[in-house]
């Protein structure tokens, strides 16, 4: 049986590493691993490729999936690449300095993937989103407290919902689990009663959804197609979908799986 080389041993020390603190500078990791700066900085490149990190001027910050939230791991399917298109895509949403809201899910913590190291004032109710953007200086967070949901780790309930009645935010992001003509829908009530005033702290409302969910209805429904601003999907949404979301005036940004681009649908 091959041993593994050295730069992979090396490189998943400086994986674990990184994970571990957040954030770490070059000149720490080149002395905990005992290798030059510009060897560090290649092996940052590499977890950076990989997803793990993102790299800023004098180190790097964690932006993998936290061992110890492990919320996502079991739920990864064929629609993982769409989920991380469309957070590139929502990403570009964003201004510098904006103050946004982001929901608990998979996609919404795609998106906050690419916010990292960004100078921005972020609300969430979601534990992984919080423990990810926590270790960013940029970023002023906002975490609400309540009723913690264990399949996804948000903070939901009365508790939740007196605190966001207190905020207002330029851009609220929401992950649904059903869109029909009808409208959008969440699985769980409780939930789906903190979303609803998270659309009433907002100036714009975002859903982030992958076109399977296109076609699918949920427990509880949240709102009508017309009351979100925007929608953010992946190019495979067929397009009979397209024209609900233009009768009901909501701007669609298709994201490509491919080329991390997307593509404005004005509808108005």
């Amino acid at each position: 049986m091959r041993s593994q080389p050295i730069s992979a041993k090396r490189r998943d020390r400086l994986r674990d590493l990184v994970q571990a603190r957040g954030f770490a500078s070059l000149g720490e990791l080149a002395a905990s691993l005992e290798v030059s700066e510009s060897t560090i900085r290649r092996d940052l490149e590499q977890l950076e490729k990989d997803g793990h990190a993102r790299r800023t001027h004098g180190g790097a910050f964690w932006t993998g999936d936290p061992d110890t939230m492990e919320v996502f791991q079991t739920r990864r399917d064929d629609s993982w690449p769409a989920k991380v298109a469309i957070g590139v895509a929502a990403s570009s949403m964003i201004e510098d300095h904006d103050t946004i809201l982001l929901d608990g899910g998979s996609t919404t913590y795609e998106l906050a993937r690419h916010l990292v190291q960004r100078p921005l004032q972020v609300v969430t109710n979601s534990l992984p989103v919080a423990h990810l953007l926590s270790a960013s200086e940029s970023i002023d967070l906002v975490m609400i407290g309540g009723c913690v949901r264990g399949r996804t780790a948000v903070t939901i309930g009365p508790m939740a919902d007196t605190m966001l009645r207190s905020i207002n935010v330029g851009k609220a992001f929401l992950s649904v689990a059903g869109i029909t003509e009808r409208g959008f829908f969440n699985s769980n009530m409780m939930l789906v009663e903190s979303e609803k005033v998270m659309i009433e702290a907002a100036d714009r409302t975002i859903v982030v959804a992958d076109s399977s969910k296109f076609g699918k209805v949920s427990l509880s429904r949240l709102c009508g197609l017309q009351d979100v601003d925007t929608v953010v999907t992946d190019a495979g949404l067929q397009s009979e979908w397209k024209q609900h979301l233009e009768m009901a005036d909501v701007e669609l940004v298709l994201a490509s799986k491919s080329e991390h681009k997307s593509t404005h649908l004005k509808t108005s």
